[in-house]
């Protein structure tokens, strides 16, 4: 006669060793071969991703500094620059500062016991982004205009040294372009774009 066993007649002990059972070597192995794979594949496009969103963590914020300098600029009356102290010093940072062309008492300046209606650091987010190329010193009027009136648009193009090539050059980093026309309007596009698209340049 054959003794049948029922699995919910086992002995305690066998319990515990089914519940302690683990992960063999191999498959051990197996897993972190996979991870590293994944990993080894991702970094690249994840390094990629971050210095492309410090250029437009960047462009985003020169844009705000623009847009501010014009409205203070239509606000207050009164002429209002835009300056990125870092370009006029040869620089290349992204950092910049919305203060008034004449100083007053209800308009900061330079001499001022407050120097600037706003700034922002390069370190604020897009430390590595930089300036490639523009003018360091925008001015607005109370009409919101730029002045003087410049003879075409003037470009702020942004790139990051750090992170490769542009896109636009066949790489990888999405580089962007501010434009600001003599009307005063301000604009970002993408140069690796087609100027049929509405993003590009």
């Amino acid at each position: 006669m054959t003794e049948v066993h029922s699995p919910h007649l086992l002995r305690p002990s066998d319990k515990r060793a089914d519940l302690q059972r683990g992960f063999t070597l191999v498959e051990l192995m197996i897993g972190i071969a996979i991870v590293s794979m994944m990993l080894m594949f991702g970094i690249p496009s994840l390094s990629a991703w971050i210095q492309s969103s410090q250029i437009r963590n960047a462009s985003e914020s020169i844009v705000s500094g623009l847009q501010l300098a014009r409205a203070e600029a239509v606000r207050r009356n009164t002429s209002v620059q835009f300056v990125m102290p870092s370009l006029a010093g040869g620089g290349v940072a992204s950092d910049w500062a919305v203060t008034c062309v004449t100083p007053s008492v209800d308009c900061p300046g330079v001499g001022m016991t407050m120097t600037e209606i706003q700034k922002r650091s390069a370190s604020e987010g897009s430390a590595n982004a930089q300036v490639a190329a523009g003018q360091a010193t925008i001015v607005f009027n109370g009409m919101g205009r730029v002045t003087p009136t410049p003879g075409g648009d003037i470009v702020l193009n942004l790139t990051n040294p750090t992170g490769g090539t542009c896109a636009a050059s066949s790489g990888t980093m999405r580089c962007l372009r501010i434009s600001v026309a003599a009307g005063g309007q301000v604009r970002m596009c993408d140069p690796a774009l087609p100027n049929t698209n509405p993003r590009g340049c």
